[in-house]
């Protein structure tokens, strides 16, 4: 081996290791701040923007979600064209909520010709966003990204009341606090969750969850699906409120498919 090949090498490793070393510190930071802020207390909703000067935007935002929807133009939309795909089924205890998420190719909306692929789907009890005042159960977000990086999250109200069989596989194998379930042998099809008719809200919002970030596209469904006290329940012993308070609107407009 030749002294600029010995050299070479060397400097490759300490490369790695340097990529190894920002990788991990990347790693500690995420987990830092996963564990930053809660629903309550000292680091509840409302010491968010204080928390981490990454997180300003929730409390300086102007666009932030959820929002209490009262009133909503009536629009001629276009239809949310929902085309997910069959994939494995693994949930994840984020600290925060239970999440699945989801493999490449798994599928995805379209919407106005401007396709987002289905990255990860979450539940919040009870729901974030209101309807005229109300909350809703529980509500499932459901997080797309498009080519450019932009998100559209499809938000799926859930009242109480029949089981709901899309959700009991999810449900029956919650994991421990921070780790996942791979749940062997299930595949999960989000085409059972939507409901029959698929009309929506809409408007211009962010994240729910630091660091709040904004010009995030949101479709509310307008009819829920459900999920029976037991499995409310079963939500509920890990997490029994984990939702933002709804935010203003200020000059946002609200839109409405008709149906």
């Amino acid at each position: 081996m030749n002294s600029m090949t010995s050299r070479s090498r060397s400097a490759g490793v300490i490369a790695a290791a340097c990529v190894a070393t920002v990788a991990l510190s990347a790693a500690t930071v995420a987990q830092e701040h996963a564990a930053h802020w809660s629903y309550s207390g000292a680091h509840g909703p409302e010491h968010w923007g204080a928390d981490d000067p990454a997180f300003a935007t929730c409390s300086n935002g102007t666009r932030q979600s959820p929002i209490d929807i009262e009133t909503a133009a009536v629009t001629a939309l276009p239809a949310i064209d929902f085309a997910y795909k069959a994939f494995p089924l693994t949930v994840t205890d984020t600290h925060h909520t239970f999440q699945v998420n989801v493999p490449q190719g798994s599928g995805g909306i379209t919407v106005g010709g401007e396709h987002y692929d289905l990255v990860q789907f979450h539940f919040h009890r009870p729901s974030e966003e209101r309807l005229h005042g109300k909350h809703s159960a529980m509500v499932a977000h459901l997080v797309h990204k498009n080519g450019k990086g932009e998100l559209a999250v499809v938000a799926v109200l859930i009242h109480e009341g029949a089981a709901n069989a899309f959700l009991k596989p999810i449900f029956d194998n919650f994991p421990a606090e921070g780790t996942e379930s791979k749940v062997a042998g299930t595949d999960s099809d989000l085409m059972q969750l939507l409901p029959a008719k698929r009309g929506y809200y809409t408007f211009e919002g962010s994240l729910t969850t630091p660091p709040c970030s904004e010009h995030v596209h949101w479709f509310v469904l307008k009819q829920a699906v459900q999920a029976s006290a037991a499995q409310v329940g079963q939500f509920a012993t890990r997490y029994p409120h984990n939702a933002r308070p709804t935010q203003p609107l200020n000059a946002r407009n609200v839109e409405q498919t008709p149906d």
